[in-house]
C-alpha cells in the first residue's frame, strides 16, 4: 500500500487541526472514509476527525485558526460538529462507544476510548486511522486488518457480523453499496450474515434504505449491487417487484428470458452511456410489470401484452412507497416506461414518416433518452443479432432527425387551439371541440396536411362542415 500524499489545501487543514488539538491537549485522529479514500486515490469530499475528548470544542478551535467565517454546525445530540472549508466538509466527534436496543437502530451513545470508537465502525476498511498529533501524518493505525482488506478488495466487518448487522441493519445495504462503488467482494462470512439478518432491514426507515439504493444505482456498474441484493434476499424485502422479475418458466418447450438478469444488464448498458439517475431508473422499471402480465398462448408462446402501460402505473406506486420524488423526474421515468417498446416497433416495421411523427410528438424532448434506453434494451447473447438491431436503430435515429428538421414536431402543439375552434363555430367547451382538435392533430401526424396554420385552419373548416357545423360570418 502506497504512502498517502496530501495536497496543499489538505495539508493546511491537517496542520491547523494538529495545532488546535495540541493547544487543547487531546489525542486526535483522522479516521474512516478519508483514510480509505486517500489510499484508494479517490476524490475527497470530506474529512472525519475523532478526538479523545470534546469534538465540538476541537471544531470551534480549528474553525478559529482557519479564519472560518461561517457558523460551525453543531449536532449536540450526537456530540458532533462540522465546518466546510474550501469545499471540504470536516466533521469532528469525540471518541464514543455505542449500545443498541434490539427494536431500534438508534444507538445509546457514551464517551469511549479510541479502541471503542474503532469497534463501533461498520467495515475494516473504515477503521483505518492516522494519529494527527504526529505532524508527519504518515503512520496508519490498522487494528482490524483494513490495509490487507483494501489490497484484497474485500468488505468485512471488524467484529462479529451478526452483531454488526443486527445492531444497525442499514450496514447490510452499506456493505453492498461499498462493494458496488469500489468493485470489491463481500467476505463470505459477512455475506452469509447479511442473508441471515435480512429480516432486520424492516426496522430501518424507507428513506435511509432508498438513499443507499440510489447510491448503488449511481455507480459505474449497478448490476454488482443488484446481484448482491438479490442473492442475499434483501431485494425481496425492499423492492419485491424487481425480485419477482427473476426466474424462467417453460411450457411446451418454450421459455421466456430471465427478466431480472435482463433488467440489470439494461441498467448497466444505460450506465455506460449516462450518469442520469432517472434514466437509470427507467431502465430498472421498463419491464417491471412483466410478471403481472405474463401469459402463455398456445402456438404463440409467452406474451407480456400491456406491460408497458401497467409499468407506467406501477412506477407511481413504487416511487411513492420508496419515498422517491413524485415530480417531473417520476413523470420522465413513467414516460420512458410507457414508450420503451415504440422504437422497437419502428425497427421491425417500415419506418414511415407518420410513425416517426407520432413518436416525436409523444416523446418530445425525451426522445434522445428514449432511444438510448431502446438501444440499451438489446441484450441478446447473439452478437450478430445485436449489431443488426443497433444498425436498424441508427436508421430510425436518422429518420427522427430528418422528420424533426422538416416538421418541427418535438414538444409540438397543433396550430389551431380549442378557443379558436369554439370562436369559429360558436361552440361552448364540449366533446365536439375535442373531436375537431383531435382530427386536426391526427391529420398533421398522418401527413395529410402540413404543420401549417393555414392548412390546419382550412382542415378545421372542412371537418366542421362534415359535422354539420356552421361558421360565424
Amino acid at each position: 500500500m502506497q504512502m498517502i500524499r496530501y495536497n496543499s489545501k489538505e495539508k493546511k487543514i491537517l496542520d491547523t487541526i494538529n495545532k488546535a488539538a495540541s493547544d487543547l491537549g487531546v489525542e486526535t485522529y483522522l479516521i474512516g472514509g478519508y483514510v480509505r479514500d486517500k489510499l484508494l486515490k479517490r476524490n475527497i469530499k470530506d474529512i472525519d476527525v475523532v478526538c479523545i475528548g470534546d469534538g465540538i470544542t476541537l471544531a470551534k478551535k480549528t474553525a478559529g485558526y482557519l479564519g472560518f467565517k461561517g457558523d460551525v454546525t453543531i449536532f449536540k445530540r450526537f456530540g458532533t460538529a462540522m465546518i466546510n472549508y474550501g469545499g471540504i466538509d470536516i466533521e469532528f466527534v469525540g471518541a464514543r462507544k455505542e449500545s443498541y436496543n434490539f427494536n431500534s437502530r438508534k444507538p445509546v451513545i457514551e464517551p469511549g476510548t479510541f479502541t471503542d470508537d474503532l469497534k463501533r465502525r461498520d467495515f475494516t476498511i473504515n477503521t483505518l486511522a492516522i494519529n494527527i498529533n504526529n505532524k508527519s501524518f504518515d503512520k496508519i493505525i490498522d487494528v482490524f486488518g483494513g490495509l490487507k482488506h483494501l489490497d484484497e478488495k474485500l468488505i468485512k466487518t471488524p467484529l462479529d457480523p451478526d452483531k454488526t448487522f443486527s445492531d444497525d441493519p442499514l450496514r447490510m445495504m452499506r456493505a453492498i453499496r461499498f462493494a458496488t462503488q469500489l468493485d470489491f467482494k463481500i467476505d463470505q462470512d459477512t455475506f452469509e450474515s447479511i442473508k441471515a439478518n435480512k429480516e432486520r432491514i424492516k426496522i430501518v426507515s424507507l428513506e435511509r434504505i432508498t438513499t443507499e439504493l440510489q447510491k448503488i444505482i449511481a455507480t459505474k456498474k449497478p448490476s454488482i449491487g443488484f446481484r448482491y441484493l438479490f442473492d442475499s434476499g434483501l431485494l425481496e424485502m425492499i423492492f419485491p417487484e424487481m425480485a419477482q422479475l427473476h426466474g424462467v418458466e417453460t411450457i411446451e418447450g418454450k421459455s421466456h428470458k430471465d427478466n431480472f438478469y435482463h433488467t440489470i444488464q439494461v441498467l448497466d448498458n444505460v450506465a455506460k452511456k449516462t450518469d442520469d439517475i432517472w434514466l437509470r431508473w427507467a431502465a430498472i422499471m421498463h419491464d417491471i410489470a412483466k410478471p403481472k402480465t405474463k401469459k402463455f398462448i398456445k402456438n404463440e408462446g409467452w406474451t407480456f401484452h400491456g406491460h408497458e402501460i401497467l409499468g407506467y402505473h406501477m412506477t407511481y406506486h413504487i416511487f411513492k412507497r420508496m419515498r422517491l420524488p413524485l415530480d417531473n423526474n417520476m413523470k420522465f421515468v413513467q414516460k420512458l416506461v410507457k414508450l420503451h417498446l415504440r422504437p422497437m416497433t419502428l425497427v421491425k416495421e417500415e419506418v414511415t414518416d407518420s410513425a416517426v411523427r407520432r413518436l416525436l410528438y409523444e416523446a418530445g424532448d425525451d426522445i434522445d433518452a428514449l432511444m438510448l434506453l431502446a438501444k440499451a434494451d438489446i441484450t441478446s447473447k447473439n452478437e450478430k443479432k445485436i449489431k443488426t438491431f443497433l444498425k436498424n436503430y441508427d436508421k430510425v435515429i436518422e429518420k427522427l432527425k430528418e422528420v424533426e428538421e422538416k416538421d418541427k414536431l418535438r414538444n409540438w402543439q397543433p396550430p389551431i387551439s380549442g378557443k379558436e375552434i369554439m370562436k369559429t363555430f360558436n361552440l361552448k367547451p364540449s366533446k365536439t371541440v375535442g373531436i375537431i382538435k383531435t382530427e386536426i392533430r391526427e391529420a398533421i401526424l398522418d401527413g395529410k396536411i402540413s404543420n401549417d396554420y393555414k392548412e390546419a385552419y382550412n382542415y378545421m373548416l372542412l371537418t366542421g362542415q362534415k359535422m354539420g357545423l356552421k361558421t360565424i360570418n
